[in-house]
């Protein structure tokens, strides 16, 4: 038996990028969840760009969970 060594590095390098970028996606979203409730509880309005932004990272977040689990699962091909 043998084994692509390189194949198994490019697996590895490409699920540590996807992580990392989507744990940064997924923060993004919480901060601007903290930054639409700081402007809501000081009453000076509220900041539909923290909405908005939160609003899109957990989408994009949810997309690429979807998108994994589209590979994983054989009945969706």
């Amino acid at each position: 038996m043998s084994l692509d060594w390189t194949a198994l590095g490019q697996v590895t390098a490409v699920s540590l990028a996807v992580t990392v970028a989507v744990v940064a996606v997924f923060a993004l979203g919480v901060l601007g969840l903290a930054r639409y409730e700081g402007a809501r509880t000081q009453g000076g309005g509220t900041s539909s760009l923290g909405l908005a932004q939160a609003a899109l990272c957990f989408l994009a977040c949810a997309a690429v969970v979807a998108y994994g689990i589209h590979l994983i699962v054989p009945r969706f091909h």
